[in-house]
């Protein structure tokens, strides 16, 4: 990984800072994409106390916003020419419904769409790169998501599983998406499951509900350096220099639900997210 510049978004706690840190252990140069700038630069210090060799740089985003998106992918390609490895980890999951800045339901427009756009505005950058690589952290989550065409922002009749579940399903459908479109360049795009971590994904950003709940399940989860390990895989590991379009648990490829393989399903949902991101 050295002098390989990667992108993680989500990178202030949890699954994000963890990977962040082992890569820039690695030599690489990070990019920590944060949504609060004051938890960004607290995490920022952590990252260069432990991150070794490798340089870490910070960089604000709203992946709730597609104004700030745009506005980060502006800033990021006037820094760098080349990106070697987009780590789209960043998730929210809201108890109760919540919307975006762009009326999108929280967890679809936080974990899809939001990187949806940013990965399809940084493409360039990753097909400059000698391999690169588009690694999205969906969740076991999606065994049990369907994508509701009738109300996909569950306007109607909202479940913070129903959400959460949908999202994650459909990271996967985007990322077989994206890898038919890379066929027959030199980038690669897998998804995976982290496992379950202990971090900070259930508890509200603004107001701190569910933290006593994260708190007392914390024995029964792995660490945050757990569960970046397969992230870390995708990034690094010479193994899947060739592997695309698949999705990963503990280093190695298994299967999803039939959902999850449905390619006319997986077409259906780029084509309605260019027009929800205004891409089409």
């Amino acid at each position: 990984m050295k002098d390989k510049t990667v992108l993680v978004t989500g990178a202030n706690s949890g699954v994000g800072l963890a990977t962040t840190v082992e890569l820039a252990r690695r030599g690489a140069k990070v990019v920590m994409v944060c949504r609060s700038a004051e938890r960004g630069e607290a995490a920022l210090r952590e990252a260069l106390q432990h991150g070794g060799p490798g340089k870490v740089e910070l960089m604000q985003c709203d992946l709730g916003s597609l104004g700030s998106i745009r506005e980060f992918a502006r800033s990021f390609q006037a820094r760098h020419e080349v990106l070697d490895v987009l780590i789209n980890n960043a998730g929210v999951f809201s108890l109760k419904r919540q919307a975006t800045r762009d009326g999108f339901e929280s967890q679809l427009g936080v974990n899809h769409l939001g990187h949806f756009l940013l990965t399809n505005l940084l493409l360039e950058q990753v097909k400059r790169a000698p391999q690169g690589r588009i690694i999205n952290v969906s969740s076991g989550a999606h065994k049990v998501g369907s994508i509701h065409w009738d109300d996909p922002h569950l306007t109607r009749k909202y479940g913070a599983w129903k959400g959460y579940a949908q999202s994650k399903l459909a990271n996967i459908l985007f990322t077989k998406a994206l890898a038919e479109r890379l066929r027959g360049t030199a980038v690669t795009a897998n998804s995976l499951h982290p496992g379950a971590v202990g971090t900070q994904l259930g508890k509200d950003r603004e107001t701190g509900f569910g933290g006593a709940i994260l708190a007392l399940l914390k024995p029964f989860f792995l660490t945050p350096a757990q569960g970046a390990e397969t992230s870390v895989y995708l990034a690094a590991s010479e193994d899947v220099t060739r592997v695309s379009g698949e999705y990963f648990y503990k280093k190695k490829i298994v299967s999803v639900s039939k959902k999850a393989n449905d390619r006319g399903l997986a077409e259906r949902l780029w084509s309605w997210s260019e027009k929800e991101v205004g891409l089409a």
